[in-house]
């Protein structure tokens, strides 16, 4: 679905006013012609068009992430796709002011990008990284990826986040991120690795194993790129979940 097919961020409008928009025909911006709604709703979207069209002709995600509700800025995705950088950590543990990131992977585009700390991870790397985004997505990383990476090195990652652990649940995807591939039937190069072994990976790799630094980079590296696998899918998803058309 894409941002020009929804009214929900426009006040008074629903997802029942949206749904009964969209089985009268008006599935896009431009089909809207002050019908089906009251007079004071109809003005309230004939101002949101006037005012969104221009900021989705800029490529503003901020507003329309601004604009949407929580549960539902998966639809800017679409329009953002592009420009979505994907992205996941490694760390020594849990705790930011106690344990390390190890390895940062970004995938934007078709292109990956490793971070490794003692080599190329730096706080004037990563906001390099981050730069070029319209948008972000992780996975559970509003708690722990985003939060992590601004302990450990003053930032400020302020740009509009997309994290996949949300709309997961509402397609009633639960667990965690290796479980949830196992269920949409997303495949890995290496299932036998977890979490908890990227961390002896890292300790390995300290000890002077340099194939071990080799394994964590290509772990950290599927997990994001099976990100957008992954969003792709939910996306899709919940698009058809959502969105009706006339025929």
């Amino acid at each position: 679905m894409r941002i020009e097919n929804s009214f929900i961020p426009v006040r008074g409008v629903g997802a029942k006013t949206e749904r009964r928009l969209w089985e009268h025909g008006i599935t896009h911006w431009d089909d809207f012609d002050g019908s089906v709604v009251g007079p004071t709703t109809a003005d309230r979207i004939f101002e949101f068009v006037d005012e969104a069209g221009p900021h989705l002709a800029d490529g503003d995600a901020r507003f329309f992430d601004e604009s949407f509700p929580s549960n539902e800025r998966w639809r800017l995705y679409e329009n953002f796709r592009d420009s979505t950088c994907f992205f996941d950590i490694e760390t020594t543990g849990l705790d930011a002011s106690r344990n390390d990131v190890t390895t940062v992977t970004f995938y934007r585009d078709g292109e990956t990008t490793t971070l490794v700390q003692g080599d190329n991870l730096t706080a004037g790397a990563l906001r390099e990284q981050f730069a070029p985004a319209d948008l972000i997505a992780t996975f559970n990383g509003k708690r722990f990826d985003v939060p992590f990476l601004e302990q450990s090195f003053d930032l400020e990652i302020d740009v509009p986040h997309i994290d996949l652990m949300y709309p997961c649940k509402q397609l009633g995807l639960s667990g965690g991120l290796k479980q949830i591939e196992q269920d949409v039937g997303i495949d890995r190069d290496r299932p036998d690795i977890s979490g908890r072994d990227a961390v002896r990976l890292w300790h390995q790799y300290e000890r002077g194993d340099e194939t071990a630094l080799d394994t964590l980079v290509s772990y950290n590296r599927e997990d994001t790129e099976n990100l957008q696998t992954l969003m792709d899918l939910v996306s899709e998803s919940l698009h058809d979940e959502t969105f009706v058309t006339t025929k």
